[in-house]
């Protein structure tokens, strides 16, 4: 076992502060899936390919259709809400361009990969120490 404190743990997470609540966390599954549908999971590493270019949901909604295949679909709206629940996570930003149709939002990520994942687990840790503090803090030095 080694011997270190919660607050140093807690202090990895300290440059990375996001304020970010509402996703369902699932044990069982591998990778982002703990978190993330399979759609979910398609929109954000394509969102995260093109970078501060950013798109509209159009654009994310036919690129998750196109890697899910035949036999799967997805709805645009789905997707937007997934877009939209990612910028009220600070996840994703957006920025209104206007097109055809009018005003349309382009997604663009405000932190990658790495980051999402940090999310997760500083989320996940805020929630059991502020749940099960003793409990949170012993296992974590199990680590």
């Amino acid at each position: 076992m080694i011997n270190c404190d919660y607050s140093i743990f807690y202090m990895l997470f300290e440059t990375d502060i996001y304020i970010m609540t509402g996703f369902k966390f699932d044990p069982s599954k591998e990778g982002l899936r703990k978190t993330l549908r399979e759609y979910e999971e398609l929109a954000l590493r394509y969102l995260w390919s093109i970078g501060e270019e950013g798109a509209g949901s159009g654009k994310a909604w036919r690129e998750v259709n196109e890697d899910l295949g035949a036999e799967k679909t997805i709805s645009r709206a789905s997707v937007i809400f997934f877009l939209n629940r990612m910028v009220d996570q600070g996840v994703l930003g957006f920025r209104d361009a206007t097109g055809k149709g009018g005003h349309h939002r382009i997604y663009y990520p405000l932190m990658d990969e790495r980051g999402y994942k940090k999310y997760v687990l500083k989320t996940i840790i805020d929630s059991m120490m502020r749940d099960f503090p003793e409990e949170a803090k012993e296992t974590l030095l199990e680590f």
